[in-house]
């Protein structure tokens, strides 16, 4: 027990060094995404900077997170941000442009949102969304970086959050279980009951709509 608190404390300083050393002295923010795979509902992306050195005990990528320590770390990322901004672009704008783009939309506007302009950005993922701020892509971005982490918690726990809303709208699909991601429960729902108005079309072309 003793190694494995002592390796996640490595993992944690590790993260944080990692912004240090990006950062070049300046404030550093992360942005990550959430949505881009599910069938139905928006695409999430947030921004987070976080001040130099910040250590938030427990923080990681949110997809190895449980849905309980995401919620649990969503207020202290939220609380310990200099600044943090949420954005979505809907299923019908995804349907317009296509998901790569509409991500990469949700991306500017959440660095847009911050209320303080970082120095530079680090951004989840092998492109850029194309920033007026310097920025880098980095693969798994969200295992190396704090600042990346805290946003892609930020993104998946809001993004959940709309989906169990959107299961009050249009119960029977099933929104808060499977968050619109394609299981099998889903495609049975869609064959019982329709397509919804949140579904996006053009993830959903093979079924003829």
């Amino acid at each position: 027990m003793a190694r494995s608190r002592e390796a996640e404390e490595e993992r944690i300083q590790g993260m944080a060094e990692f912004d240090t050393e990006k950062s070049g002295g300046g404030l550093l923010a992360g942005i990550d995404e959430a949505g881009r795979g599910p069938l139905a509902g928006p695409v999430y992306a947030a921004a987070v900077i976080l001040a130099p050195g910040t250590i938030i005990d427990g923080l990681n990528d949110s997809k190895k997170l449980t849905e309980k320590k995401r919620e649990e770390l969503f207020d202290v990322i939220c609380e310990k941000a200099v600044s943090y901004s949420v954005y979505s672009v809907d299923e019908k704008r995804i349907d317009e442009i296509n998901i790569l783009q509409a991500t990469f939309e949700a991306m500017r506007g959440a660095a847009a949102g911050l209320e303080i302009t970082p120095d530079y950005v680090l951004i989840d993922g092998n492109k850029s969304p194309g920033l007026d701020i310097p920025n880098e892509a980095v693969v798994k971005g969200d295992s190396k970086s704090m600042a990346v982490a805290a946003a892609s918690v930020l993104a998946k726990v809001s993004r959940d959050r709309s989906m169990r809303e959107a299961a009050e709208r249009y119960p029977g699909y099933g929104f808060e279980k499977h968050k619109g991601y394609g299981t099998a429960a889903h495609y049975e729902a869609i064959g019982r009951l329709g397509i919804s108005p949140i579904h996006r079309r053009s993830f959903l072309k093979k079924l003829g709509v």
